[in-house]
């Protein structure tokens, strides 16, 4: 969506906007205004920015509208209990390859994952890309976008969740941890993994033992493991 009026309209529909990038330069008060009361964050950018994403006449604002409506966590969380299931919450931070994400989301949702949070800063846009890849798979599975991911994972543990990193820097296996009560699993950027003070927030820290000359696995696949095996776990 691009133009000064397709965007004001668009703030006003009340659509789910993922990104509001704008002229660092512009002029018009409104947009930014209105994004602030939605509490949408804007990126102030330089003209050629938005020249690269269109040739066309953007006056300045362009919004990416996602493809989805977000779910609030705290409903996800509470609609579990009230359903007598275990929670199950998969947190992705920073994963920003489109076509990672889509095969998380659909590798979560075949395995009964009961939401995916994301970070509204530095996460994959959910676009055509993450749709096709997840095969429809985000049709079905709440997204949660949260603001801070410690204050996220302060909720999670305070409502009964325990919180597993899986990271390299682990010395236990993925294998020595108890997935049967209530989890939250964080999943790190393809680039360097969880951040810091997300490890040091977690409950447990777990890695996928390997036995090859790589470094490391894609996070698609290994969230595909550490998944599993929760689904595994829970099945006996």
């Amino acid at each position: 969506m691009f133009g000064v009026q397709s965007v004001l309209e668009t703030l006003r529909s009340g659509k789910e906007i993922d990104r509001l990038l704008v002229q660092r330069e512009l002029g018009n008060t409104e947009i930014l205004d209105l994004a602030k009361e939605k509490g949408i964050q804007v990126q102030k950018v330089p003209l050629e920015k938005l020249n690269r994403i269109t040739r066309k006449n953007h006056q300045g604002a362009i919004a990416f509208v996602s493809a989805i409506h977000y779910a609030k966590l705290e409903n996800v969380i509470a609609d579990t209990f009230e359903n007598g299931e275990i929670p199950f919450i998969l947190i992705l931070d920073r994963v920003t390859d489109v076509r990672n994400f889509g095969a998380i989301a659909r590798t979560a949702e075949c395995a009964g994952v009961h939401a995916i949070v994301l970070p509204s800063r530095g996460a994959a846009q959910i676009n055509a890309d993450a749709m096709k890849t997840s095969s429809g798979a985000l049709n079905f599975i709440p997204v949660c976008k949260e603001d801070s991911l410690i204050q996220t994972i302060d909720f999670l543990q305070n409502s009964g969740l325990r919180v597993v990193a899986c990271t390299e820097k682990a010395k236990s296996t993925i294998y020595e941890i108890d997935y049967k009560d209530p989890i939250a699993i964080i999943m790190g950027s393809e680039e360097d993994g969880i951040t810091d003070e997300i490890i040091r927030k977690s409950d447990e820290i777990a890695k996928i033992p390997q036995a090859g000359q790589v470094g490391s696995l894609n996070v698609s696949v290994a969230a595909g493991v550490i998944i599993f095996e929760t689904v595994r776990q829970r099945s006996i």
